[in-house]
């Protein structure tokens, strides 16, 4: 047995001796309640926090930093936009400025590992704004991009590292890091991270750290992988529960406007006439979709910018670029940009495609109203979509505004949402009918010409069946149809 495998059994085994569950505190606390200075932060932390105009912390942070400051181990649920960033990073700068310790060129005092690159150069630029004052040394590291640079960052010294997994490892295998004088560990979008297969990833580097170590976990949600996770790597946590699964903040308007499938980009066109839309974010389902979006937006002079996974890092970095700066107002993009976008001013987010998952919903539309400021989700809504539609309102416990006053409202979509129709492919009693089923004739008996007629060419026959028919009809007639 492995000393790692040893620690994991010994560690478990106490925790179940001493009965002790993750310590949870669940807020009924604003942020009014408590202010920065009653954190008792290093005074150029909070230097850097009144210039940014924070004057209050948010929940998650509130609850999360005096425990992260005395180095609990801390298990952290809170949707996106609600600080989390924050809630690691001041503790983290806390400690490297009340205790600096050498670890020497390769190594690193603290760890954030975060799922995509995106969210990595967020975090970096968090850790340069809150320690600005402090000269703590920090990089970012990730995939899409050149390692020399990133290896000369590494060889000058660096406290704070945000990387990528694979990345990381990489880096690691190289010898360009150690992580064995690491003090401080935290898996951001602990969720996202188990839904992009990084847990070998995660395992491996888990593996090398060292077993005294303060570990933060932070997910949007808490599935019973992200709990089985936590259990494995924390000792002891404080568990910090701000916001429950699927659950919209409060100061986003949420809109639906009800359109046909081929008027959409018409749609989306109009919209922008409107001038109360500063910067935007309208998210597709599609790399493709959204090249096609963006360009369409650009011939009618509404500049916009494409960001998915196909592109290179350089041009997405100059999207965001030019997306922050103003010289695009609006953001084309996949779900790659529903988590780790943090950017100032996003007024509106609008869903070209209404995802099939409610959870994917809220991440979308946590662009927007951010930092207290109010927001407006608009959602386009075909015939396909209602029961995305539903679900959404019924996991989020919330009911969307309708709006029919644009020139490309569907009146049939907007019926068939009011009278609750069910779809064309379930029958009277509400169960789903199978596309193979067959359709009794005047007589009584199957009418296979009728399930013919329903797709050209072919049938809706059991593929079995079919293959069958079409033997049959290749020996008596072979001039015939199949």
């Amino acid at each position: 047995m492995n000393t790692r495998t040893h620690f994991h059994r010994e560690r478990t085994r106490y925790i179940k001796l001493q009965n002790k569950e993750p310590t949870l505190i669940k807020s009924n606390l604003s942020a009014n309640e408590c202010g920065f200075d009653s954190l008792e932060l290093n005074p150029s932390i909070r230097k850097a926090i009144a210039e940014k105009r924070y004057s209050q912390p948010t929940p998650i942070q509130s609850q999360a930093i005096p425990h992260l400051i005395q180095g609990r181990d801390l298990l952290g649920c809170a949707q996106t936009g609600t600080g989390k960033t924050g809630a690691f990073a001041l503790p983290i700068l806390q400690r490297l400025a009340k205790r600096r310790k050498i670890t020497g060129p390769k190594g690193i005092s603290a760890l954030i590992l975060t799922p995509t690159r995106e969210l990595a150069a967020q975090i970096g630029e968090s850790f340069r704004l809150y320690g600005r004052y402090l000269n703590v040394k920090h990089t970012v590291i990730y995939g899409g991009v050149s390692y020399r640079p990133q290896i000369r960052a590494l060889s000058r010294g660096v406290e704070v590292l945000i990387a990528t997994p694979g990345r990381l490892v990489d880096l690691v295998n190289q010898g360009y890091i150690k992580l064995d004088k690491t003090e401080t560990f935290v898996l951001d979008e602990g969720d996202r991270m188990l839904d992009m297969g990084f847990l070998p990833d995660i395992r491996k580097i888990f593996a090398i750290l060292p077993e005294q170590r303060q570990t933060m976990l932070f997910s949007a949600t808490m599935s019973n992988e992200i709990m089985s996770l936590a259990k494995q790597f924390l000792i002891d946590p404080v568990k910090v529960w701000v916001a429950p699964q699927s659950k919209t903040a409060d100061n986003i308007e949420q809109q639906v406007m009800f359109v046909d499938k081929e008027f959409k980009t018409e749609l989306l066109t109009s919209v922008f006439t409107d001038e109360s839309i500063k910067r935007a974010v309208v998210f597709t389902k599609t790399k493709h979709g959204a090249n096609r979006i963006a360009k369409k937006l650009n011939q009618g002079k509404i500049k916009a910018e494409a960001l998915h996974g196909d592109k290179s890092q350089s041009a997405r970095l100059d999207a965001l670029r030019k997306f922050r700066s103003g010289n695009a107002r609006v953001l084309v993009a996949t779900d790659v940009a529903s988590r780790g976008l943090d950017i100032e001013g996003i007024t509106h987010v609008i869903n070209y495609e209404l995802p099939n998952e409610a959870e994917s919903y809220v991440h979308r539309i946590g662009r927007t109203a951010r930092a207290g400021s109010s927001g407006v989700a608009l959602s386009f809504c075909d015939n396909e979509e209602r029961g995305y539609l539903r679900s959404i309102e019924k996991s989020t416990k919330s009911t969307v505004t309708i709006i029919e006053d644009h020139p490309y409202h569907s009146q049939a979509v907007a019926a068939m949402w009011k009278t609750k129709k069910p779809s064309t492919n379930s029958s009277k009693d509400g169960r789903r009918k199978r596309p193979w089923s067959r359709s009794p004739g005047k007589q009584g008996k199957s009418s296979s010409s009728t399930a013919r007629s329903r797709k050209p060419g072919g049938n809706r026959f059991h593929p079995a069946q079919q293959r069958r028919n079409n033997t049959k009809r290749s020996g008596i007639n072979a001039s015939r149809p199949a």
